[in-house]
Parts: C-alpha cells; sequence; structure tokens
C-alpha cells in the first residue's frame, strides 16, 4: 500500500505532491477534508514507533495552547492529533511498512524515492 496524508491547502504538501507526481496506485487523503481515523492513526504509530513522531510542534495551536509548558504523554499527543489534524507532522508517506514524517530534505527525498 503506498499513502500519504498532507494538508491540501498547505504550500509545502502541494509543492511535494507536484514533485513527487505520485501515480494512481497511491492513495492520497487531504487530512482536513477527510479526517484521520483513530485505526490510521494507530497504524502510523506501529510503522513510527510512537504519536510523539507523528506530533507537530510547530502547529499554531501547540503555542497558543500552552502545549510546550506541559509534559505530553503518549496519551496526550493520540488525543491531540484526533482532535486537530494540525497536530499531525505532515506530509506522512506510507509505503508497505515504512513511513516517513515530515517535509525535510532528507525525508521527503527519501519519500520519493519510495514511492517511485
Amino acid at each position: 500500500m503506498k499513502k500519504i496524508y498532507h494538508l491540501g491547502t498547505c504550500d509545502t504538501n502541494r509543492r511535494l505532491l507536484s514533485q513527487w507526481k505520485p501515480g494512481s496506485d497511491v492513495v492520497l487523503q487531504d487530512i482536513k477534508k477527510d479526517r484521520i481515523t483513530s485505526d490510521q492513526l494507530d497504524e502510523m504509530k506501529g510503522l513510527a514507533g510512537s504519536y510523539e513522531a507523528l506530533f507537530s510542534r510547530t502547529a499554531r495551536n501547540y503555542r497558543v495552547r500552552g502545549l510546550s509548558e506541559k509534559e505530553l504523554t503518549e496519551s496526550d499527543y493520540r488525543e491531540l492529533i484526533l482532535e486537530d489534524y494540525t497536530f499531525l507532522k505532515r506530509p506522512v508517506v506510507v509505503v508497505g511498512h515504512r513511513i516517513f514524517i515530515g517535509s525535510s530534505s532528507a525525508v521527503t527525498d527519501a519519500a520519493g524515492n519510495a514511492l517511485g
């Protein structure tokens, strides 16, 4: 399975999708329009090793809600991501049993190669 969880309104995500040119074998899920489910998030966690690895500390609400002042648990990360799609570090690319999280150049290059 090849799947990309992305945010359609994000310039970086749009640029990466344009760069990768995913084929018809890749499922695209805009997480704003089609929210991720708990099962999907749990599957991503299984590949990533933790919910924290999937969590975006650059999300506006992270600062607004004062979350940087709190010690968050794995359960907190899970609930926050399910509650607000902006807490998912994006894009998330799943190719088989491999996962690529975020938009650093090393990650996006590896994701692009895996997408083929």
